[in-house]
Parts: structure tokens; C-alpha cells; sequence
């Protein structure tokens, strides 16, 4: 079994859509017994909170549903529980060292490095472009499923 954690700052907007993304990739494909995939911040300022209503509103639209997911904040058993640590953007990594202080086995990663892009993708909760947060996601989790 795959284990995936996405992770950005605030865990409302583009990890959970990370999450939701790859979880309805991975059960359209009829693979969806393979993986465990999760989503966390790595800080505080969002637990608890659902996710982003732009993030909510663009999953809808293309018919995925991420009801019931609150923000959580990643923690360092994280690190021995997942196989791959996804982040969004490099800020994202540092903070994610900071929780887990080291990463011998590589698991940390950006999600487009999957993709061949060793690039952030731009946090909508700034920019308001849920639409290419969502391309971004997307191109990322279909070389990371590609991968797998």
C-alpha cells in the first residue's frame, strides 16, 4: 500500500485538494485499495477549519467531493507513517523539517517534481486562482500516479 500525505501551510486549499484529486484518480483507475492519502498543514493557524470554500467549489465542479475534511496539523509520526511526503511549495519543505528534523529515507518532495517541475504551486488562498492551482494539482498527481 502507497501511503501519501500532502502538505501545505494551512491544510484548507491545496493539500486537501491534492488529497481529493488523487484519491478520485486512484478510484476511478480501481486502484483505490492500494492507497492511504491524507493531507496536514504545518501550522496551526487553520486546524480545525474546513477547507477553503474556492477549493470546495472547484472540486464540485468537476465532481469530487471532500465533505467532512477539517485541517490538521502534520506531526513528526508522520514521517514513519507515510512513504511519500508531498509539499506544495519549498516554504512548505521547510517547515515540514522543521516538524520532522530529518528526512534520511528522501521522502519529502514537491508535488510537480513528479511532474519533471521543480516548482511551487501558487497558494489560491493569495492569488484567488483556484483554476490553475487545480491544473497544477492535477499535472502533479498524474506523474506521481504514473510513478506508482
Amino acid at each position: 500500500m502507497y501511503k501519501i500525505l500532502f502538505v501545505c501551510l494551512g491544510n484548507i486549499c491545496r493539500s486537501p485538494m491534492s488529497e481529493f484529486v488523487l484519491r478520485d484518480m486512484v478510484e476511478k483507475q480501481g486502484r483505490g485499495s492500494e492507497f492511504y492519502i491524507r493531507s496536514c498543514a504545518t501550522s496551526t493557524e487553520e486546524i480545525g477549519n474546513p477547507v477553503h470554500y474556492g477549493t470546495r467549489r472547484k472540486l464540485a465542479e468537476v465532481g469530487i467531493s471532500c465533505d467532512g475534511k477539517t485541517a490538521v496539523q502534520m506531526t513528526r509520526a508522520d514521517y514513519d507513517k507515510y512513504d511519500y511526503i508531498i509539499a506544495m511549495e519549498e516554504s512548505n519543505i521547510r517547515n515540514i523539517m522543521r516538524i520532522i528534523k530529518s528526512d534520511p529515507l528522501n521522502k519529502v518532495s514537491l508535488l510537480l517534481d513528479f511532474a519533471g517541475e521543480h516548482r511551487g504551486i501558487a497558494d489560491p488562498w493569495y492569488t484567488g486562482d483556484f483554476d490553475t492551482t487545480y491544473k497544477d494539482v492535477v499535472k502533479g498527481c498524474t506523474a506521481l500516479l504514473e510513478r506508482l
